[in-house]
């Protein structure tokens, strides 16, 4: 077992550069299934979600090397049994990606029910009702999601709901079916962009990815190709928010800045400067933070995935803010690790009411998922004193060499290995 200890109260300087993108190459990684010759993927991030869909792909028989540092070879020939391995596939929320590029190359898909961080019901009907509108029939038992069809033939799909996974899923299903697919209220993340363009690198015909309808024509084959992920807006989110928390001045390098646009707006409204420039951001603060309301929303929006962050910023303002965060049901787990630290935090249903205190006193903390864990470090960094974060596998889920890329911004941060028997502590 392993934790973070952060000596706080440091502004962070200096520059920080950003890695390739978790949420899309968790898709990407699964659509190289796809692939009808072996491609190479660049900018791929070192966390263990990767690690864990390469360990998928490797154990149906693809032939997966790591070429040099984030550049990764996949050759998805070999593989013959579409099947993720139960244990694997429990493990991440992103296993369920494999239930579409498996069905879309063999018609036949089995992956056990997804794991990940518990942010409350997930459910995968959404995705499942993409896959029967394109022809597949589904079971479930022991488990695992059996999905299969005699063939996939281009459909309508719309969603009832904002799904992203479920787009994305629709996505890699249609791409080999036959004829035309139009997907209606369909998410628009960037990296539902991102794999479209991947696909259609290799040959495939998607048009309309990053509006709210998609539409494909099948094609029957994919070529191989070396192609290189986007940066993850959510990392670079997180450093900005790290930089505006501890009061320091940041250089965010390898960036879109287009993506980041609904964090930069709420930064400049509680007091953050912020400049743009064509592949980086610099954040810095020179006067208090401000108070602010905020709602997550689906992209374009503020993202759900940097409400603890920016939450946990807004401790350190001055005045009462109010966040509605609607998109998981447990997204607020972290607050009562916060209060550890002294924040005054309310929390009812969806909305949390934030009394900033201006300070943070560090205690022993423990991330309950990977944002919430991310959270806690930025409140580590901000407070007084010394703060100690268990849990952090769920941070290295979704955050390249967190600790060394901290420390090379001037953090007092290292990495503990603690001895079983010292891991237990009294929650309450």
């Amino acid at each position: 077992m392993e934790k973070f200890v952060i000596h706080g109260g440091k502004p962070l300087h200096g520059e920080v550069t950003i890695s390739g993108a978790k949420n899309a190459a968790v898709a990407i990684v699964a659509a190289t299934i796809l692939c009808d010759e072996p491609c190479v993927l660049e900018n791929v991030p070192e966390i263990s979600d990767i690690t864990i869909c390469m360990k998928i792909l490797s154990s149906m028989g693809a032939k997966v090397k790591l070429e040099k540092r984030n550049v990764v070879s996949f050759d998805t020939r070999g593989i013959t049994k579409p099947e993720v391995p139960y244990e694997l596939a429990r493990s991440m929320r992103a296993s369920t990606y494999f239930l579409g590029t498996l069905l879309g190359r063999f018609h036949d898909a089995l992956v056990a029910m997804p794991g990940g961080c518990d942010l409350g019901d997930r459910p995968i009907d959404q995705h499942l009702k993409a896959f029967a509108s394109l022809g597949a029939k589904h079971e479930l038992k022991n488990g695992q999601v059996h999905c299969y069809a005699d063939e996939l033939i281009g459909s309508q799909i719309y969603f009832d709901l904002n799904t992203v996974g479920g787009t994305i899923n629709a996505i890699m299903a249609s791409v080999k079916a036959k004829g035309m697919t139009i997907i209606e209220n369909a998410a628009k993340e960037p990296h539902i962009v991102d794999l479209a363009n991947f696909l259609n690198s290799m040959g495939a015909d998607i048009r309309g990815a990053g509006t709210d309808v998609i539409k494909i024509r099948g094609v029957s084959y994919l070529k191989g190709i070396t192609y290189g992920i986007i940066p993850d807006q959510i990392e670079a989110g997180t450093y900005m928010v790290a930089a505006a928390a501890t009061k320091g001045d940041v250089i965010i390098k390898n960036v879109i800045p287009k993506h980041l646009e609904s964090i930069t707006a709420k930064l400049r409204k509680v007091g953050v400067t912020v400049i743009e420039n064509d592949e980086s951001v610099q954040v810095k603060v020179e006067g208090p933070l401000l108070k602010t309301s905020l709602k997550t929303m689906p992209h374009p929006g503020f993202p759900t995935d940097m409400q603890p962050q920016f939450s946990t910023m807004l401790t350190l303002a001055e005045g009462t803010s109010i966040i509605t965060d609607d998109i998981f049901d447990n997204r607020f787990k972290y607050v009562s690790e916060l209060r550890r630290m002294g924040a005054d935090i309310s929390v009812d249903g969806t909305v949390a009411v934030i009394q900033g205190k201006g300070s943070l006193q560090g205690a022993p903390v423990v991330a309950t998922d990977l944002r919430a864990g991310a959270a806690l470090i930025i409140a580590g960094l901000a407070a007084h004193g010394t703060t100690e974060v268990e849990n952090i596998h769920f941070v290295e889920r979704g955050y390249e060499c967190i600790d060394k890329k901290l420390q090379g911004l001037g953090a007092d941060i290292k990495r503990v290995i603690v001895p079983e028997i010292d891991h237990v502590r009294m929650s309450g």
